[in-house]
């Protein structure tokens, strides 16, 4: 089978010099000559070649004005383009290198001499886009691989997430309610220059994920005090305390033995400030005000409304509106005034949410599958 040759177009306004050059070329690659500049645009609406070799001192338009379109026009810039030339010295070669041109060959030259430094830029130019394309198709890999990596994580994380509501007897998609809840938060608090700094600092669509192990803890309390329909008593509330501290240490066994390091420290935040208290009253630790992390001060807001507006084991639903007073009333005292502030003057698009008949019809078939699903590997 006969190989197809590289084109090669030469551009030069004297004969003498195109002619010696087709000759010196021909057999090793097909060949076009053009006398002018504008001839070559005109022939290359025809054809695209794998080099280009251009003389300097032409008249009308000389090699660098050629130079200059070429590189202009996407669909001539990727061309190699190899001054040919008698007249070379230090400004001009500079000037053509910058321009774009990959080499310059003294004119005359020796056959071998210039059919080797084409065929070497020619090889180069092929290899070059060879690698481009290569390592489109890994990044297009990797960004594949890595969408893929981050579904199976987050559906792990799901599940793992409504296996503790499942546990707690908490219906209806608390944690998918309170994902929306804390977008919602951020985006105002964004919109009313509130923390702002902090809020950009950060990875919010992973800071989100991350929410969903904010009661991871709650896999460690014992059924008897965690399902328990009524009051706790003193003892048993100290208990289930503990689920905060119990998170954190579920979180860092797991951060023993992965890289996703950012997922975690937020999600490690997380369970630990979101029962913290603005006057200090909360716990595991007691912090206070703008020590506890605006992780867990947002955290703490979203997770009582939703507790609030639904039912609970020990309680039924609260209205929206009464929910809203509670707040209202516990700003200082256990919310962040100034999240409260901004939570007050958009609480209706919290409401619509949590009254969102199609949002909720969603969270119940989650639901139900993912209890399928528990039951299933359970059996």
């Amino acid at each position: 089978m006969k190989t197809k040759k590289e084109l090669v177009i030469i551009v030069d306004d004297d004969m003498t010099n195109l002619t010696w050059a087709r000759n010196a070329l021909f057999g090793a690659f097909d060949v076009f000559t053009v006398p002018s500049g504008e001839k070559l645009f005109a022939l290359l609406k025809k054809i695209t070649p794998s080099l280009i070799l251009l003389d300097i001192d032409m008249p009308v338009m000389n090699g660098f004005e050629v130079m200059r379109i070429l590189k202009r026009n996407k669909n001539t810039a990727h061309i190699p383009v190899i001054f040919l030339t008698s007249t070379i010295d230090y400004e001009t070669e500079v000037k053509g290198l910058n321009l774009g041109a990959v080499d310059y060959i003294a004119k005359p030259s020796s056959r071998e001499l210039l059919i080797k430094r084409v065929d070497l830029h020619i090889v180069f130019e092929k290899q070059k886009r060879e690698l481009l394309k290569h390592n489109l198709s890994l990044e297009s890999e990797v960004d594949k691989k890595s969408k893929t990596v981050h579904e199976l994580q987050n559906t792990i994380l799901q599940t793992v997430a409504e296996l503790v509501e499942c546990r707690d007897n908490i219906t209806g998609g608390h944690i998918e309610r309170t994902q929306y809840y804390l977008r919602l938060l951020i985006d105002f608090l964004l919109e009313h220059d509130v923390y702002t700094k902090e809020l950009n600092s950060w990875d919010i669509d992973l800071f989100i994920m991350s929410s969903q192990l904010h009661d991871v803890g709650k896999i460690s309390i014992k059924d008897s005090i965690l399902m328990k329909p009524g009051k706790l008593t003193d003892e048993e509330f100290e208990e289930m305390k503990k689920h905060s501290l119990y998170g954190v240490n579920i979180i860092k066994r797991i951060e023993e033995n992965t890289t996703e390091n950012e997922f975690l420290r937020y999600a490690e935040i997380l369970a630990c400030s979101h029962h913290e208290k603005w006057n200090g009253r909360g716990y595991p630790y007691g912090l206070e005000g703008e020590k506890i992390p605006l992780h867990g001060r947002l955290m703490a807001l979203v997770d009582v409304y939703d507790a609030l507006t639904n039912d609970r084991p020990y309680k039924k639903a609260f209205s929206h509106e009464h929910t809203v007073e509670i707040i209202k009333n516990e700003s200082g005292e256990h919310f962040d005034p100034a999240v409260i502030a901004v939570f007050l003057l958009h609480e209706d698009e919290f409401k619509n949410i949590s009254n969102d008949s199609r949002f909720l019809e969603s969270q119940r078939m989650k639901e139900r599958l993912s209890m399928e699903m528990i039951k299933s590997t359970m059996a």
